[in-house]
C-alpha cells in the first residue's frame, strides 16, 4: 500500500481544515430550508475507510424527520412544480457553477468518506456539475408535447406535469454522482426532493444541501435526511405524499421497496445489482480489451455496478491474457485516496471489506484458483489488494455480486458458448464486447442480456443515453428524455372543433 501524499493540486491545509471540521461537526438534516438535529436525538457514526477512525457524526434520522420532510417538499411543489421552466433552468445552471468552485472540498470530503481514490472523485465532481448543466439545458423543452389532430373535427394536445415530491435513496460507492444524477432531473421538470444517502457515506449530501442553500433555492424544494434504511428508508418509501421512489442499491433492497411501494402503486426506478460479463474474443485488440477489462473492474475500488466482474475469455487466449491480467492486478496501486497516484483505495466499510474478503474464501473453496491478490493490505482501514480468479461460471463468486476489487475470469469455446455463459446469471445491468469481427459484434450485441452494452470499449456513459438493467438489475431507464418519461405525467387533452354529436341517454 502507498502512502497518503498530499493530492495533486489541492493544498495539504485544505485537507487538513476539512478533516478537523468535520470531527467537530454532528451532520444535521436540511429540512424545509433550515438545518435540523434529528426528531430522535440520535446520531451515528461515519468512519474513514483508510483507518475505520470516526471521520464525523450525523443525526439519525426517522419517521418523524421523513414525514416532515415529506410535508415541506409537499407544501414547495405547489409553487415550484407550477413555476417557469427557465426559472428552474437559472436555479440548475448557478447549482452547477458552485459545485465546480467548491470542487476541491466536494472532492476531499468525498475521499474521506467513501474511500474512492482521487483521480476517480474528481471525474465525479465534473459529472456532478454537468448533471445540472446537462438537464438545465433540458428544462425548458422537457414539457413539450404533441398535437394529434382528428380530420378538422378535433385537437388532442399532449403535454408533461411533474409528478410531485420524489424520494430519492442513493449508494454509497458514488453519493455526490450518483445522487445529482436523479436530483437533477426531478427539479428540471418541477418535482421536489427528498434525499436518504446511504448511512455509510452521508457527508457529501450534506455538503451539496450547502450548495443548495448557497443557490438561494426555495425551502422545501430540496430536504436531505440522514439516517439507516429501516429507520428512514422505508418511511420515505411508504409516506403517502412521496409518489416517485428512486434506489440505487443492492437488488435484495430493491426488491423490498417494490413490495413495499406497492400497496400505494407507487412509480418506482430501481437501479440494482450486476455481474456483467467482458466477453473477449480471439480476433479482438487485446491490448485495449486489456486496459479495459483491468479498470472497468479495479476503479471504483470495484464497488461498481457496471464493473465486467467476470472476463469470459476465448479458449485459444486464455492463457496468455490471464496471465496478462494477472500482471496488471498485481501492479494496480492501492493507497490512501488522497494520494494523486492512488488507483483502489479502502472499501467503504470494514463490513464491507469483510464481505469481500469472504468471497475470496468462497472462491478457494469452490476450487476456483487465485492468481493474484485477495488480501487485507496493511493494519489499519479496509485495503484489499485487486484478486484475480481462474474459476467456472456456476461458482458463487461468478454468480454472485461481490462489489469489491475481485475479477473471474472464464474460458469459452465459441460464441454460442460465450453467449450462453454470458447470459446465465440473475443480473442483466452491462456488457463488454470485444472482436473485431463486426456481424459477431452485432449478433453477439443483440443476444446478450444486458440492459447496456458496450462494444469494444470500456463504459463511457453519455447523459442522453437510457441507462438501467433487465433481470434482477433494475426497473426503467433514466438519462436524457428517458429521465422526463419518468419524473413526469404525459397528459392528454381533447378539444372539440365543433359541435360533435352526443348520446342522449335518458332524454324521451
Amino acid at each position: 500500500m502507498t502512502t497518503a501524499s498530499p493530492a495533486a493540486g489541492i493544498s495539504p491545509e485544505l485537507i487538513d481544515q476539512i478533516r478537523a471540521k468535520l470531527a467537530k461537526t454532528t451532520v444535521e438534516h436540511y429540512i424545509n430550508g433550515k438545518w435540523t438535529e434529528g426528531a430522535r436525538g440520535e446520531t451515528f457514526d461515519t468512519l474513514d475507510p483508510s483507518s475505520n477512525r470516526v471521520l464525523s457524526r450525523a443525526w439519525r434520522g426517522h419517521v418523524e424527520d421523513i414525514d416532515r420532510a415529506a410535508k415541506a417538499a409537499h407544501a414547495a411543489f405547489q409553487k415550484w412544480g407550477h413555476g417557469k421552466a427557465k426559472e428552474r433552468k437559472k436555479y440548475l445552471l448557478k447549482i452547477a457553477s458552485l459545485i465546480e468552485k467548491h470542487g476541491d472540498e466536494l472532492a476531499v470530503t468525498e475521499c474521506l468518506d467513501a474511500g474512492q481514490a482521487l483521480k476517480i472523485v474528481r471525474a465525479q465532481i465534473a459529472r456532478t456539475a454537468e448533471n445540472f448543466s446537462f438537464y438545465a439545458e433540458y428544462a425548458e423543452k422537457a414539457m413539450d408535447g404533441r398535437t394529434y389532430p382528428v380530420d378538422h373535427e378535433w385537437l388532442n394536445y399532449s403535454l408533461r406535469v411533474p409528478v410531485g415530491p420524489c424520494g430519492i435513496i442513493t449508494p454509497w460507492n458514488a453519493p455526490m454522482m450518483l445522487s445529482t444524477w436523479r436530483i437533477a432531473p426531478a427539479l428540471a421538470t418541477g418535482n421536489t426532493v427528498i434525499l436518504k444517502p446511504a448511512e455509510w457515506s452521508p457527508l457529501t449530501a450534506w455538503k451539496l444541501a450547502q450548495i443548495f442553500e448557497e443557490a438561494d433555492l426555495p425551502p422545501g424544494v430540496f430536504n436531505v435526511v440522514q439516517g439507516f434504511g429501516e429507520e428512514a428508508g422505508a418511511p420515505l418509501v411508504a409516506h403517502p405524499l412521496v409518489p416517485l421512489i428512486t434506489l440505487t442499491g443492492e437488488t435484495t433492497t430493491g426488491s423490498i421497496v417494490m413490495k413495499a411501494a406497492a400497496d400505494q402503486l407507487k412509480r418506482l426506478s430501481l437501479e440494482l445489482g450486476g455481474k456483467s460479463p467482458a466477453v473477449i474474443f480471439a480476433d479482438a485488440d487485446l491490448d485495449r480489451a486489456l486496459d479495459a477489462t483491468v479498470f472497468q473492474i479495479y476503479s471504483f475500488n470495484g464497488e461498481r455496478c457496471t464493473a465486467n466482474s467476470r472476463a469470459l475469455i476465448e479458449e485459444s487466449i486464455f492463457e496468455e491474457f490471464t496471465r496478462a491480467l494477472a500482471a496488471r492486478a498485481a501492479k494496480v496501486k492501492v493507497g490512501g485516496p488522497l494520494d494523486p497516484d492512488t488507483e483502489v483505495g479502502p472499501l467503504i466499510h470494514p463490513e464491507h471489506r469483510d464481505r469481500v474478503l469472504g468471497y475470496i474464501e468462497i472462491g478457494k473453496q469452490e476450487g476456483a484458483k487465485l492468481l493474484t491478490g485477495g488480501v487485507q493490505v496493511g493494519s489499519e482501514g479496509n485495503y484489499v489488494s485487486p484478486a484475480l480468479f481462474i474459476g467456472e461460471n456456476h461458482m458463487r463468486i461468478a454468480q454472485e455480486e461481490i462489489f469489491g476489487p475481485v475479477l473471474t475470469a472464464i474460458p469459452f469455446t465459441g460464441e454460442a458458448d460465450a453467449l450462453a455463459k454470458a447470459n446465465d446469471v440473475k443480473y442483466g445491468l452491462a456488457a463488454y464486447l470485444w472482436t473485431s469481427d463486426v456481424s459477431r459484434a452485432h449478433r453477439m450485441a443483440l443476444g446478450l442480456e444486458a440492459g447496456m452494452t458496450w462494444i469494444n470499449s470500456h463504459n463511457v456513459r453519455h447523459l442522453p443515453t437510457p441507462f438501467g438493467g433487465i433481470k434482477s438489475s433494475g426497473t426503467h431507464r433514466e438519462g436524457g428524455e428517458h429521465s422526463f418519461e419518468f419524473y413526469t405525467e404525459l397528459k392528454n387533452i381533447a378539444v372539440p372543433l365543433g359541435s360533435h354529436a352526443i348520446p342522449k341517454f335518458g332524454k324521451i
